[in-house]
């Protein structure tokens, strides 16, 4: 039987549930060899979304450093999604207090010394804000070619979520994301063309929870409370966003995409943080995207239900 090539990987997130559950992901793939864990603020502010980040990742038993990201976008003032994710920014079942320590190093520093300790290149899964990737890039340009692509979820090519043009992690920091899509390393954008359609239902919800380990049971009830908070905006399931920016690289055949090049707008009074494509390559641009635009959703299921096995046995004490 042949070893498994691993994919150097550093997390970076601003969790928040759906986040939480790309992580879970993450963790269950043998082909992801996770080198860091970094926080940005977003869904909750920055002391939050660290936190959490430390109770998700001793839950789960990912034993890398974890840092400290940037408590506000580049230029444009902290939104928060607390309507969405709670207080806390994880609200809903307990899960186990950290147990390691922040490291020393800041988000930039520590992305910065997986890259050059590298010897293959790494990927970089960003589920929030792209402020962290963008800080990097600004910092070390010098190490842009010792990362071989970067999955993000943001963006939505035909609509946003939280105005009608902009999705939220784009919205947040538009121009750290421009910062990204023109840096010319490889993206692949998981936006709400995607998103929207990766949706469990409350069937799906009681598989996973039928699994019976502590993981799996935790994920069912995020999925409660992602459920009744989308309930209220009119859905019968709730799309999981930020882990299908994890599910693309485990299972692209699961998903159709598309090259295509795609903007940040950063000016417009209505439309900041809309992410633009040239779906008719009017532009002359060259591609600079790998937009990811369909998903078969039964798969999707089945690998979120693979995944939350893959915890069997594993169980940690919570207060």
């Amino acid at each position: 039987m042949s070893e498994i090539k691993k994919i150097p990987v550093i997390l970076d997130g601003d969790p928040g549930h759906d986040d939480a559950i790309a992580w879970v992901f993450a963790k269950a793939n043998p082909a992801f060899d996770i080198k860091a864990v970094t926080s940005v603020a977003g869904n909750q502010t920055l002391a939050k979304t660290t936190y959490n980040a430390m109770r998700i990742c001793t839950l789960l038993g990912i034993d890398v450093p974890i840092a400290k990201g940037r408590e506000l976008p580049l230029l444009s003032p902290l939104i928060t999604a607390g309507n969405f994710h709670g207080e806390s920014g994880l609200d809903g079942p307990a899960i186990p207090e950290p147990c390691m320590q922040l490291s020393e190093l800041s988000s930039v520093d520590l992305m910065a010394k997986v890259l050059r300790e590298s010897e293959k290149p790494v990927t970089i899964i960003a589920t929030g804000p792209q402020t962290n990737v963008a800080a990097l890039l600004l910092t070390h340009p010098e190490l842009k070619s010792k990362i071989g692509r970067i999955s993000i979820m943001g963006g939505g090519l035909r609509n946003g979520n939280w105005t009608p043009a902009a999705e939220f992690n784009i919205l947040e920091d538009p121009e750290a994301a421009q910062i990204v899509f023109t840096s010319g390393i490889p993206l692949t954008m998981c936006g709400l063309d995607v998103t929207e359609k990766a949706i469990v239902y409350p069937e799906d919800e009681k598989r996973i929870r039928e699994i019976g380990n502590q993981v799996s049971g935790i994920v069912a009830d995020w999925l409660d409370f992602f459920f009744k908070h989308h309930a209220e905006l009119g859905w019968n399931g709730s799309p999981l966003h930020d882990p299908c920016a994890v599910a693309v690289l485990m299972k692209p055949e699961i998903f159709t995409t598309q090259e295509m090049y795609v903007e940040i707008d950063i000016e417009g009074n209505y439309t900041r943080g809309a992410t633009v494509a040239d779906w008719h390559r009017s532009s002359g641009n060259l591609n600079n995207v790998t937009a990811v635009l369909g998903i078969d959703r039964e798969k999707f299921v089945e690998l979120l239900v693979e995944v939350c096995k893959a915890y069997e046995g594993r169980k940690v004490e919570i207060a």
